[in-house]
């Protein structure tokens, strides 16, 4: 055993530090005040003015580099691609990075991943999407941001597409809703592309809107699980039945949630009506909803707080800056990538994570970026990456896709019922509702217990080919604990982690692979690691 004095004190530089104490021997933030750099940081920093805060200081590199690669493509840096970057001397590096990240293919898996929570991709209950469909519609959403489909595009081709949900997987939007009652996908259709609970509507609103989902028919196929779901004129003539069978009662009369009424003629599919509306760059919801999502996937907190719980008296923090990123958004033609670039390169965004005032309303407006636990599929790929190991994902369902390929990874992950242990213990979401409030992102015991001392991350420290090819390398102490730092904080240790780490390989004498792994154990437990910060 090397000597527990020392592992004592590698824990309290790796695991016990508080960040407000840390941040005169760890590199979180650069020297000197913050000015703006765009419309963004005007409107946030006039905010904080106004109400008596100060903003935090920015980011140093190292964090921002880490922070970046995790909030865009899902996915850890290299070590490679650490140096690379901390060595880079030119003062735009950093816009540089995020226009590189915003076209690395695993954007598109991070966000198809995000929107697959959303859209409720899962072939098992009480989804029933089955094998087949979710593939396909989740193949239909990763191609949809790998090409950056304008927002407004993608939103019509969910509402108004027809067919095979094998053949035409946007048509799936409709079968992965638990009732197919008009009402209920009403709501469904509100959550994800208004953002807003439109079970809490009053009555009457809710069934104006549902008049547009009312004629929606659903037929089998003689292939296993197939079905075309298609605009049938002769759903609900009058008594209530749907094509899909199901009875509720609405009224004849098809109402925008802004109270407008809508003039449809009888061989005009209702659902292209909606999005006809919907889309308009005046809708008070449309926009609105997917930029304040993207600040809160971004920033970890909705200008409008709950992200998907709009509504007049759920007012946003900054409602200027709600109002420009709008704007913005119509003015590229609905461009995401546009709106990931404003926010990212602004300067709120890039802010510390060091808190300098506790008051409520330094988080509510922005004033410090805030520290948020890694997802579950984000940690598991990050730990592979580190190690060089590989994870198994399976299905419960005994049909095609039950099991992928080893080295799948977990954030490209096309099927909610496709899973783990690990995602389980660690909060994944299990897409029954399509509410951000489904992913569990707190710390539990039993999360603290697996990542101290389960078999499962010890075999990947101790068989990972990464961690054994560390141990055969010769490197000496000063060099292995750059290269561990690099590969798991993408920073450079400070002086006295270098100290510390030292004097735990020199008391480890001859057992350098013991050590090696006590380190790595020891970093990818600390708050550093498991949080964005």
């Amino acid at each position: 055993m090397i000597a527990a004095s020392l592992a004592a004190g590698l824990l309290t530089i790796v695991l016990g530090a508080d960040p407000a104490a840390a941040q005169t021997v760890r590199p979180f933030e650069m020297p000197g005040a913050v000015a703006p750099a765009g419309k963004i940081d005007e409107l946030v920093f006039a905010r904080l003015k106004k109400l008596g805060l100060q903003p935090a200081p920015l980011c140093s590199d190292e964090v921002f580099l880490r922070r970046v690669y995790l909030d865009v493509i899902g996915t850890l840096p290299t070590a490679a691609e650490a140096k690379e970057f901390l060595s880079d001397q030119n003062p735009h590096k950093r816009r540089v990075l995020i226009d590189r990240l915003l076209e690395r293919d695993e954007r598109a898996d991070y966000w198809a991943m995000k929107w697959s929570d959303l859209l409720r991709i899962k072939a098992e209950f009480p989804i029933n999407l089955w094998p087949n469909a979710a593939q396909a519609y989740y193949h239909w959403l990763r191609t949809s941001f790998h090409e950056n489909k304008p927002y407004d595009r993608f939103a019509r081709e969910l509402l108004t597409s027809s067919g095979s949900n094998f053949r035409v997987p946007q048509v799936n939007f409709y079968r992965a809703i638990q009732s197919r009652q008009p009402p209920a996908i009403a709501q469904s259709v509100a959550l994800a592309l208004m953002g807003a609970r439109a079970e809490k509507w009053p009555k009457e609103r809710l069934a104006g809107m549902a008049v547009f989902f009312a004629k929606i028919g659903y037929k089998s196929t003689g292939e296993w699980k197939e079905e075309i779901v298609y605009f049938d004129p002769a759903a609900n003539s009058g008594d209530g039945k749907t094509s899909g069978g199901k009875s509720d009662v609405v009224p004849q009369a098809a109402v925008f949630p802004d109270g407008t009424p809508a003039h449809i003629s009888p061989d005009r599919d209702p659902r292209a009506v909606f999005a006809d509306w919907l889309i308009d760059g005046r809708n008070p919801w449309f926009a609105r909803n997917i930029v304040n999502r993207v600040w809160y996937w971004l920033d970890g907190r909705g200008i409008i707080q709950e992200p998907d719980d709009i509504r007049p008296d759920n007012p946003p923090s900054n409602p200027e800056l709600l109002a420009y990123l709008e704007q913005e958004l119509v003015d590229s033609h609905y461009d995401l990538k546009h709106i990931y670039r404003l926010v990212l390169n602004s300067k709120t965004y890039q802010l510390s994570s060091i808190v300098r005032d506790k008051r409520p309303e330094a988080e509510a407006n922005f004033a410090y970026y805030p520290l948020r636990r890694l997802e579950a599929e984000v940690l598991i790929d990050a730990l592979c990456q580190i190690t060089g190991t590989t994870e198994k994902y399976s299905s419960p369902i005994p049909e095609p896709y039950t099991f992928l390929p080893e080295g799948h990874r977990s954030i490209a992950l096309p099927d909610g019922s496709i899973t783990s242990p690990f995602l389980e213990t660690f909060g994944r979401p299990p897409r029954d509702t399509g509410l951000e409030s489904e992913r569990n992102n707190r710390v539990t015991a039993s999360q603290r217990l697996h990542m101290l001392n389960s078999t499962h991350i010890s075999r990947k420290l101790e068989q990972g080919p990464r961690i054994q090819e560390l141990v055969a390398s010769g490197q000496k102490p000063q060099q292995l604990t750059e290269s561990l730092y690099l590969a798991i904080f993408s920073r450079y240790p400070t002086a006295d982690e270098t100290r510390v780490a030292r004097r735990y390989f020199e008391a480890a004498k001859y057992n350098r692979r013991e050590a090696i792994i006590d380190l790595a154990w020891a970093l990818i437990n600390s708050t550093e690691f498991m949080y964005r910060h």
